[in-house]
């Protein structure tokens, strides 16, 4: 199977069928650690793992790790920076780990990680954000955030469809767009770089069901489209549209969009409610409306007033509700009215800002994790999300948190909760405690800072 790689003699594959997991007692998980800091945070990281896993589990499960390579560790064991025996290893045992990687310079792969994303058709990026008590955060009430991120991992601006400024293949073009589809708004068309942006109805669906079968699972209360639809009709616009409709078509029993929470709501407190007053009520503009937006909204009335036997007299209220925000305006609210937040789906671009965005208000990207993960196929790659710190390497210093959660993340995935959770109350602890790396003990008072190595053993010793 492998041309370099020596497989592991004891351990078992992780199988994967119908959406359902089986995760042997000693799964075979491959892991590359990444470079830069890479190799100091995967030690404390899987020193961390190992003793979640006995502990939790007394002997009777053992992660058999498998290291494979990409990055620079790979390119100079084998003048490859992603050999095909790493991609193979992930497509074999179908869960993994792994640290930063560096970005090869001049042509070829332009990221590692997103060649990965793109071979493995990782559709989901999923970034869970929370607070652990005591960690410096530059808002008021950091505490209250508490989401989970479904970023779109394959499309949008990040498909990497673009074409350089002066090139040949822009001026193609750009004389396509100009003399074949009419356009006539690009500004500067001799001097544009030009890029491609395909949404496409297969990928939201796959993804905003797996943000709505993760709320579902995990009891939260809300599911928010995030997108700029108001710009980008056809491709933002759309991605919203194709949520709601996959929504209320897959889980229509078990979800209520917020428009319909107000519909039926208004006809719970005055059951005598027309069809035109509820109408007016959602939409105070009713009156001012041309007669075909007037018909439009009193058919969504009446289309929602069918579902009251099995959402009217507030049973709406224990569905998960389904709504939608605009882009700009989440970046805000997410400031101002994080409890608002619990689940977001959102496009590839978004995502990316969203998600450092709320990891900054919860003490940054140390700490950040991060999965992707194809959930019909069931390969799934969990990652620390933040970059190499070349300058920091070997230097036993920087802070492990984030590889360390996302293997947080991965032992849930596999369903070893009681792990998980063991991991998850010993950071809590242990941050509370002040005994804490480099960039937390610079912003608390009264910390003690420890290293890399450190710091991974005081969260075993406080399992």
């Amino acid at each position: 199977m492998f041309k370099h790689l020596q497989t592991p003699t004891a351990g078992e594959k992780i199988t994967y069928k119908d959406g359902e997991i089986t995760v042997p007692n000693e799964p075979i998980l491959p892991f590359i650690e990444g470079d830069g800091t890479g190799p100091d945070i995967w030690r404390a990281a899987q020193r961390v793992l190992d003793a979640a896993v006995e502990k939790a589990y007394g002997g009777e499960r053992k992660i058999q790790w498998f290291e494979v390579y990409a990055g620079e560790k790979a390119f100079k064991k084998y003048g490859e920076w992603l050999p095909d025996d790493t991609v193979n290893a992930f497509k074999e045992y179908l869960v993994g780990i792994k640290g930063p990687l560096t970005t090869p310079i001049g042509g070829g792969i332009r990221s590692l990680n997103v060649a990965l994303r793109q071979i493995l058709d990782l559709y989901v990026c999923l970034r869970p954000v929370r607070y652990f008590d005591g960690v410096p955060s530059p808002v008021v009430k950091p505490e209250d955030v508490d989401m989970v991120i479904f970023r779109e991992n394959t499309e949008d601006i990040y498909a990497g469809i673009e074409w350089a400024e002066g090139s040949p293949e822009v001026e193609k073009v750009v004389d396509f767009l100009q003399n074949e589809m009419g356009v006539k708004n690009i500004r500067f068309p001799k001097t544009s770089g030009i890029g491609i942006k395909p949404v496409s109805k297969e990928g939201t669906e796959r993804l905003v069901k797996a943000a709505i079968e993760y709320a579902l699972l995990n009891g939260r209360e809300s599911v928010n489209l995030v997108h700029k639809g108001n710009i980008m009709k056809f491709t933002e616009g759309a991605f919203k549209s194709w949520g709601y409709d996959v929504a209320v078509r897959d889980y229509r029993d078990q979800v209520v969009t917020q428009r319909e929470s107000w519909i039926i709501d208004n006809q719970d407190r005055n059951s005598e409610l027309s069809v035109e007053e509820n109408a007016r009520k959602i939409d105070p503009g009713y009156d001012m409306m041309a007669p075909d937006k007037q018909a439009e909204i009193r058919d969504e009335v009446a289309a929602t007033l069918t579902l009251m036997p099995t959402h009217g007299n507030g049973q709406w209220k224990n569905k998960l509700m389904i709504k939608d925000s605009i882009a700009d305006i989440t970046l805000q609210q997410v400031l101002t009215r994080a409890r608002e937040f619990e689940v977001i789906a959102t496009l590839n671009l978004n995502g990316d800002y969203i998600s450092d965005a709320l990891a900054a208000q919860v003490g940054g990207i140390g700490i950040a994790p991060g999965a992707n993960i194809n959930y019909i196929s069931g390969h799934a790659i969990f990652e620390a999300t933040h970059g190499t710190a070349p300058k920091y390497a070997n230097l036993d210093k920087v802070n492990p948190g984030s590889v360390i959660l996302s293997g947080v993340l991965m032992l849930q995935h596999l369903r070893w909760t009681e792990a998980a959770d063991m991991i998850l109350a010993s950071m809590s602890k242990t941050i509370a405690s002040k005994v804490v790396t480099y960039d937390f003990a610079r912003l608390m008072e009264g910390a003690t800072e420890v290293k890399c190595s450190e710091f991974g053993t005081a969260l075993i010793e406080n399992m």
